[in-house]
């Protein structure tokens, strides 16, 4: 009779486990406190062990770290993927639709991105790969271009501040529907029409929709 073979451990640092522990992350994160949230919760979650988020990420801190950065890197992605125009205005409102419709699919991680784990706090600098850098550069041509006047900052932290709102009551079942749609389109041109200039301001109102 051969020798039985000692049962080796667990896997705690492979690619796999690593995705199932910032996928279970970001959900409980989105919907629990952090401080609720430990590590032996997080493991169970993920099927995997304690050790393994001690191995991949130093602890809770370090995962929640990850989930944020994920976070980042996929709204940023998003946005600069919208295609550009000449047009800075158009831009603007396509960024502000592809904004909407990433919290609208990730739901999980734009919770935890702006009030789940770590809530954002807007900065007065923005880094080369900030989520609203997109819409900075667009506010940069729009005011470039005399169609929208005041400091790029405020403008900008105005717009999110809008579509943060938005969206959030959008996810919360506040908004859904046409109530949705309606709201998102007049919030946005009122917003874009406090910065306008004088002679843009006329025609900054879009059309509503034929139904």
């Amino acid at each position: 009779m051969g020798k039985l073979l000692p049962m080796g451990r667990p896997r705690t640092n492979d690619a796999a486990v690593r995705e199932r522990l910032v996928a279970c992350a970001t959900e409980m994160f989105a919907t629990h406190p952090q401080e609720s949230v430990t590590v032996r919760a997080l493991a169970t979650a993920a099927g995997t062990s304690t050790a393994a988020v001690y191995t991949l990420f130093q602890g809770k801190d370090g995962l929640i770290r990850e989930v944020r950065d994920q976070a980042v890197a996929g709204l940023f992605q998003d946005l600069t993927a919208v295609p550009g125009s000449k047009a800075a205005l158009e831009d603007l409102y396509a960024l502000a639709v592809a904004y909407r419709q990433w919290g609208r699919e990730h739901r999980h991680l734009y919770a935890v991105l702006f009030g789940g784990a770590q809530s954002f706090v807007p900065s007065t600098r923005v880094g080369d790969r900030d989520p609203v850098r997109p819409l900075v550069t667009a506010i940069d041509r729009a005011v470039a271009d005399r169609i929208l006047e005041g400091d790029t900052t405020l403008i900008a932290v105005s717009l999110w501040v809008a579509l943060h709102g938005l969206v959030t009551l959008e996810l919360a079942g506040g908004l859904d529907g046409a109530a949705a749609e309606t709201a998102f389109r007049s919030t946005i041109d009122a917003v874009l029409r406090g910065w306008a200039t004088p002679a843009a301001f006329p025609g900054l109102r879009r059309p509503d929709p034929v139904p």
